[in-house]
């Protein structure tokens, strides 16, 4: 039987994306004040920016339960009885123990593996969608653990900043904090290093930040996936797919959107891209 991939909503991969690769992706909880939303499921991102930014509630998020990852578990168990879930770092979120709490109620049932993607957005989707192509080719669940695992240090999601205000407000600066003093004159770029998040350079204006994605995207000899993300500015991503075109062909280019969760973090404006080396 085929191993099925699961991930969690924080990922970005898109349901339709997901559909076609047979990826189950967990939704986290958005929350404003006392109304609970599932994450891309029960409030869409346009949605979401839009209260995020016309109104004064601070959102919130949770994990999914172990109850959620458990329930989705033993529906995969009828159809596999191997199962890989990749999950947003650890160091961001609790998903990765509830994941693993439903694994350990279901073995003896399903043989399932967890794995801490230490990354966040495109970088947990792209191991996602590389792991679901490898799959296909009929790998089991040892193989395919093992050969994710080797890739981790070869995902490298990074994200231009139009604000810290909301990473700040949310309590996930994490090395990124040394920039609180400079929040009203720069716009970050902040990169994933051992599962937190850490300041990778500066710019000025959001048409530098896109040179900053594009020269970092160039900087990869060989690239065998790139995402390229938005929380509300298309035009910005649009552009950037269209410059990426003399470096990669564009049906190797994942388009997404941050979801509600991730962006109760970033705010609005925000855009990301994440590289998956060939090596």
């Amino acid at each position: 039987m085929t191993v099925k991939i699961v991930t969690d909503s924080t990922s970005d991969i898109s349901q339709k994306l997901a559909a076609e690769l047979s990826i189950t992706v967990v939704p986290l909880t958005v929350s404003f004040g006392n109304e609970h939303f599932k994450d891309g499921v029960s409030i869409t991102p346009e949605q979401f920016f839009t209260r995020l930014t016309s109104q004064n509630i601070y959102p919130t998020t949770t994990q999914p339960s172990p109850g959620l990852f458990l329930e989705t578990f033993e529906k995969l168990c009828e159809e596999t009885d191997e199962i890989l879930v990749i999950t947003v770092s650890s160091k961001l979120s609790g998903t990765l123990s509830s994941a693993k709490n439903a694994a350990a109620i279901i073995h003896g049932r399903c043989q399932v593996e967890v794995i801490d993607s230490q990354r966040v957005i495109m970088g947990t989707g792209l191991l996602a969608i590389y792991a679901a192509e490898l799959a296909k080719t009929g790998l089991n669940l040892k193989e395919l653990s093992q050969a994710i695992r080797q890739k981790l240090d070869d995902c490298h999601p990074i994200m231009y900043f139009d604000t810290l205000t909301y990473l700040h407000k949310g309590g996930r600066m994490g090395k990124a904090q040394s920039l609180v003093g400079t929040m009203l004159s720069i716009k970050p770029i902040l990169k994933m290093e051992d599962g937190i998040i850490c300041p990778l350079s500066k710019v000025r204006s959001p048409r530098a930040g896109m040179d900053y994605l594009y020269k970092f995207i160039n900087s990869y000899p060989k690239i065998k996936y790139l995402a390229v993300e938005h929380a509300t500015s298309p035009e910005d991503a649009d552009e950037l797919v269209e410059r990426l075109g003399n470096i990669l062909p564009k049906e190797q280019i994942f388009r997404s959107r941050i979801g509600p969760v991730v962006g109760t973090y970033t705010g609005a404006n925000a855009v990301a891209v994440t590289v998956l080396e060939d090596k």
